[in-house]
Parts: C-alpha cells; structure tokens; sequence
C-alpha cells in the first residue's frame, strides 16, 4: 500500500547533513510509489509556543503563523520523518519549537497512529546524538500510538557535504524505499 509521507528537516541549511539524507530518504519512498512532501522549517514562520493554553479551550492554537499548515499535513500523512542537525547534544531550535507548537494541533484528533523515521546528524559520534533521539522519542510518547520505525545516525557529519560519502546515504535511500 502507497503511503503519504511527510518529512520535516529542521536543518537551517538548504542541503545540510540532515536535509541531504531527507533527500535521500525521500528518492526511496517515491520510487516506492509513495506520496512524498518535504517541508523545511527554515522557509516558514513558526512562532515559539507561549503556554497560554488557548489551544485546551478552543482546540487549536490561536497564533497567525504556518503552523497549522505543518499540523495539517502531518495529520493527512502516514509516515513523518523528523530530521534535525544537533547542536549541543540536543535537537536545533526549528525543530523544538515545531513540536512545542503541536501542542494546539494535538488538542484534536489526527496525530494518532503514525509510523515515525527520525534523523540526526552531527560532527561527533553515534553517541553526541543519543540525547537528540532520547528527546525526539519522548515527542513520540505524548502521541498516541506513534510507531518508531527507525533512525538514521548521520555521525561525523559536520561541514556541508560532510554526508556524501557516509553510511547513512544509502541507508535513508533504502529506509525511503521500504517505506
């Protein structure tokens, strides 16, 4: 069965470490067959979350910005992939404050029950990365039902291009292809 397939890159740099393997996920899942739709973080406006919790009582958040775009379409998918550079052993600031905001799309339903592939890239090791997945995978636990089908370690990948010759390109490429 043909999924759709939401990827979300965080990295502030259009073809970054994290966005490249994103593009390498994403030729595997559409030659599957599958729906693919990138979204770069970096090219919308997403304002940071300010508790004011609006979003508990009237069921959607009330700033004016692209994030209900980025809840809708991430309640339309199948798969969503989050990828991110680390910075500081954590995930960048664009990907935190995305899944700080889905707090008000979480408040209906349609965020249940998907499959989720998360991405990280560093200049250090697997293991500067671990706290980044730790974070991203306590995201998933406040979903209901959210799968963790995989991670792709981008390790050792620092200046632009650093992935290219890495592991982990083929290894997004076939993590997209048996999606």
């Amino acid at each position: 069965m043909n999924k759709k397939v939401l990827i979300i890159s965080a990295s502030p740099r259009k073809e970054g470490n994290s966005d490249t393997l994103c593009d390498q996920l994403m030729k595997g899942a559409i030659e599957s067959g599958n729906e693919v739709e990138k979204l770069r973080l970096s090219e919308l406006k997403i304002d940071y979350c300010s508790a004011c919790y609006a979003c508990k009582k009237i069921g959607h958040c009330i700033k004016n910005d692209d994030m209900e775009m980025v809840v809708e379409k991430m309640r339309l998918a199948d798969v969503i992939v989050l990828a991110t550079p680390v910075y500081f052993f954590t995930m960048n600031a664009q990907l935190k404050t995305m899944i700080d905001r889905t707090l008000g799309g979480a408040q209906k339903a349609g965020l249940e029950n998907k499959e989720f592939y998360l991405i990280a890239t560093a200049a250090d090791g697997k293991h500067a990365m671990e706290r980044t997945i730790d974070g991203l995978r306590g995201y998933l636990d406040c979903l209901p039902n959210a799968k963790e089908m995989g991670v792709i370690y981008g390790a050792g990948a620092w200046q632009l291009g650093d992935i290219m010759n890495h592991p982990a390109m083929e290894e997004a490429y076939k993590i997209g292809k048996n999606i």
